[in-house]
């Protein structure tokens, strides 16, 4: 977002309903270390794509200025009527390497978690959902620490954050939610804390000069973090 291993007793285990097991013989995959090189779920890639392909409209269409002030999110003007900007600000992007290191994020770190919440049935809509939750509580815990902020916020980093946050949990037991001890998970957190902090220290992307919203990072990985055990049981995913 812009602004222009843990043992037995310490993992939950949630299997989306009626999906069998990776490598075994009902999942029809091949077992685990001959899978092909790229088998990200569709769910991830059709996201990701979207978000690159809002934003060539935004370049190419001589109306990107106005979508992104339409979309984008400026917190002084949510509590004005501008309500629908938390979630929408997700989908517009600043510049290209905006949005295709966004996408690439979605893919990478969307790929466990839609694996996890299920990739037939619901388990699509639970992805997508799950991104814009995470997406719209960073977008509002912006809000909320710089609530008269004249800053127009745009990007999907909130979203991808929370993907990332969630997807720490599924590194050290894949198909599981390791705890919040978890070795990786502490390890990834304190260092996506680090790397954010020098964002705030520095106030701009090194070599771009694109301010960062480095809180709406934060907060929007806290989201993914902490909200992926209850969301998967509120929607079901076990």
């Amino acid at each position: 977002m812009s602004r222009n291993g843990a043992d037995r007793s310490n993992v939950h285990r949630f299997t989306p309903r009626g999906r069998p097991q990776n490598g075994s013989p009902q999942s029809g995959r091949p077992p685990s270390g001959r899978e092909p090189a790229f088998n990200a779920p569709w769910p991830p890639v059709a996201l990701g794509a979207l978000l690159v392909a809002i934003y060539a409209v935004q370049a190419f269409s001589g109306a990107g200025a106005g979508i992104e002030t339409g979309l984008g999110m400026v917190p002084a003007t949510v509590l004005q009527g501008r309500w629908w900007t938390p979630a929408t600000h997700l989908f517009v992007h600043g510049f290209w390497g905006h949005a295709i290191l966004n996408a690439v994020g979605v893919l990478a770190f969307g790929a466990p978690v839609a694996r996890f919440l299920g990739e037939r049935g619901r388990g699509p809509l639970r992805f997508f959902g799950f991104f814009l939750l995470c997406g719209v509580v960073a977008g509002l815990g912006y809000l909320l620490l710089h609530p008269t902020s004249t800053q127009l916020l745009v990007g999907a980093s909130g979203g991808a954050a929370g993907l990332m946050g969630a997807a720490s949990r599924m590194f050290t037991h894949p198909g599981r939610l390791s705890g919040l001890t978890d070795r990786t998970v502490v390890g990834l957190g304190v260092g996506w804390v680090v790397i954010n902090l020098m964002f705030a220290v520095i106030g701009v992307v090194p070599g771009i000069g694109a301010e960062v919203a480095w809180e709406a990072h934060l907060i929007g990985y806290a989201a993914g973090l902490f909200g992926v055990a209850p969301f998967a049981r509120m929607t079901r995913a076990r």
